[in-house]
Order: C-alpha cells, then structure tokens, then sequence
C-alpha cells in the first residue's frame, strides 16, 4: 500500500457513526494515517446520502425495510449487497482505496472483495457474528442442517477463505476462525469491543426522577430482537413485581430493534404497563443517564450457541457506568465480567429474578461489583486498551502486502 494506505469500510448492520464498535476503529485507522471512506445504510438521524465526520468520508444508501421472515432477509442482504457495490464503484473513482474492511453480518461482502483483489487490493474480514448461528438462534435449531444453514455455512467459509486477515471480537471467535474456516494463526487478530475511556471518563451523576417514584431502578441497554432475551427479562420482571409484589421496583428498557413492538404488548399482557419503561434508541448523554441511575444492570441474553461466545456490548457499557450486572451464566459473560455479576442458571428466567433481587436487597454487594466493574473497564476492557491490537492487525495485512 502506498503511504499507509486507504480503507473502505463496508457495513450493513447499522449506520455510521451509530454503531459505535465501527466507528472507533475508523477513527483509529484514521488516526495512524489511513485514509479512510466507509459505506453503509442510513437511520434515523444519519439520513445524507454523503459526508465527512471526523475526517472520514462517509456514503449512505436507503435502508430496505424491516425484515421478518426468511425471505425477507434474503432481500434485505441482496439489496444492500447491491447498494454497497454500486457505492464502492463511486468510491472507487472519487478517492480510490487499497483495503476493504468489512464487517458482518451478513457474510456477502467476500464477493465484492473477491472481484477488487482481482486488482491488486486487499480484504479484512471484522467478524462481528456467527451468521449460522444468528440463524438459529432467530428461526430455531431444528432448522441446523437446512438449505439455508447450510447456505450460510457456505458464506462464511467463503468469508474466510477470501479474507487476507481477520479480525475476531474475541477468543473464542478467533477458535472458529482457526478450526472452521482453517484459517492459519498468523492472520487472525483479537480485537475486542469496548466503549472508549474517554466517552466514560466521569459516570454521570444520578437523576431521581429517572426512577419514577420507585426506590430501585432495573435497567437494560440494547438491541431487542430474538436472540436477545428481553422476553426474559419481561418475565423476570414479573415475577419481582406481580409474583412477589415488588412495588419499590421499576424497569427501563433502552434500545430498539425487530422485536421491539412485540415487546410492548407482551409487557402489557404480562401487566407490566406501570413497572417497565420502553425508550426506544436515545441519544449517548440520555443512555448514560440511565445507567447512571440505575441499581442494577441485565444482560438477559440466553444460552444459545451463538451468545455463549459472543461478547455483549452491554455488559461492557455497564461496567464502565460501574453498575453490577445480572447475566445468565454463559462463557463470555463471565470473560467480560468477571467477579462483576451475579450469575442465573442459563435461561432460568426465576433464577434471572433471584439475582436481580439479591442485588436489589444488599447495597453493599451492589457497591462493592459496582467499583471491581468500574476499575475492570478502565484497567482493562476499555476501547484504548484494544486499539493497538487493530493496528497491529493492519501492520500484519501490511507486511503480507509489501513481502
């Protein structure tokens, strides 16, 4: 690569700057000398079609609508495959680039990568989810071995077999990349997520009225699809509140996503009109507010074969707030938390409520995981403290290129 080079990012899953994770890796390309472009859908508040933030050039396209079933999804990736390519073209002639960076899901990207390494650019692969697993945790593991399992199987080899380096959110990340896409040691990189130090450098003080009149807030951050245990969470939270006639205790449920409506009715069949709150996606100050205020924080994700190794933003976020956490007892989750949270019996949505309960009568056990996840995040899991390992990584991609 000339100079340090330039990256084209390519994203589905959100728009930029939004997701958080992307951003912070743009940033810090850009930061070391990269030029860096990136394409992706627009959403919300990111709705034109181009510009430049914090020195990154950043092209937009019309999101598909809302997907739901199988054959919707299959649109949604064939319409933003499209979209993307024609974009990169653009790209291309505008400003040029000498790396695609990628991030699934989904695992399609590969072929426009493929097409460009046919002129001389190089492909890394940031993987972000087990497709083949994200398909069964949303449509069910019965479906393991169907044409569509399969299909995905097949995208995500394709996905490694076509990448110069990839990157991998965590260890046991990097294991499937090693052992089912048999990629060799020396080109997969762990870049874990974490928010920066700098965006939680001081926790926000807390707002009472947050609270709602109630003496204990419960509160959850995050994506509310299938596969992420909010209707767990609902039911936890019925039990503490109907169940056990909990009046001192409220919930807030900050975050969108596929399941979001369903959500909402099922929190007012189960009675839970008055106890839990729904925000919807909130700006960065309103979310820290929140957990601020907060007494104990939940990752309800259950143990299913993709959450057991993924690591979840969420917990992340709320040790940087140092609030103890609630989590089901999976793999990653004690990774990332360590002696921060309390632990359910996997999908034990009774054992979920016991938990958040024992945390909501000992204050002093709420403190004590509060500052262990406080100075775990700032000695250890925060986005500064993973930086150099992307950097390192594009180092590596570097050397394979110039050797």
């Amino acid at each position: 690569m000339a100079s340090r080079g330039s990256v084209l990012h390519l994203s589905e899953n959100l728009p930029l700057p939004f997701d958080r994770r992307v951003w912070m890796e743009l940033t810090a390309l850009r930061a070391a000398g990269h030029e860096v472009s990136a394409i992706c859908p627009m959403g919300e508040s990111w709705t034109a079609p181009y510009e430049v933030l914090d020195g990154i050039h950043v092209w937009r396209y019309p999101p598909p609508p809302p997907a739901h079933g199988l054959l919707s999804y299959a649109w949604e990736f064939l319409y933003c495959w499209l979209q993307t390519a024609r974009l990169t073209v653009h790209v291309l002639a505008r400003r040029g680039f000498d790396v695609i960076h990628a991030a699934n899901p989904p695992d399609t990207f590969w072929a426009i990568a493929a097409f460009y390494k046919l002129f001389g650019k190089r492909y890394v692969f940031d993987h972000h989810d087990l497709c083949p697993e994200l398909y069964l945790s949303r449509f069910g593991e019965h479906r393991a071995g169907s044409w569509a399992h399969r299909a995905l199987r097949w995208l995500e080899r394709m996905q490694f077999r076509t990448a110069d380096i990839v990157i991998s959110t965590n260890e046991s990340y990097r294991q499937i990349a090693l052992a089912r896409g048999r990629v060799r040691p020396d080109r997969v990189f762990v870049v874990r997520s974490g928010p920066s130090r700098e965006r939680f450098a001081t926790v926000r003080p807390v707002d009472p009225a947050l609270k709602r009149g109630r003496a204990h807030l419960v509160a959850y951050l995050g994506v509310m699809a299938p596969q992420d245990g909010v209707d767990h969470l609902l039911r936890a939270a019925r039990v503490l509140a109907v169940d056990r006639g909990r009046a001192d205790v409220g919930f807030t449920l900050v975050g969108a996503g596929d399941s979001f409506e369903a959500l909402r009715a099922m929190s007012r069949e189960l009675g839970l009109a008055e106890v839990v709150h729904f925000t919807g996606r909130i700006p960065d100050a309103d979310v820290e507010r929140v957990l601020a205020t907060a007494d104990v924080c939940v990752c309800p994700d259950p143990l299913n074969p993709l959450n057991d190794v993924s690591t979840m933003n969420k917990i992340l976020e709320y040790m940087a707030c140092g609030k103890p956490v609630v989590a089901y007892d999976l793999r990653e989750h004690r990774h990332s938390a360590g002696e921060g949270a309390l632990y359910a019996r996997p999908n034990d949505e009774a054992d979920l409520a016991r938990q958040i309960e024992r945390l909501l009568d000992d204050p002093d056990l709420r403190r004590r995981m509060g500052d262990y996840n406080r100075a775990r995040f700032l000695d250890a899991m925060a986005w500064e403290h993973n930086r150099g390992a992307l950097l390192r990584a594009y180092e590596a991609l570097c050397a394979t290129s110039n050797g």
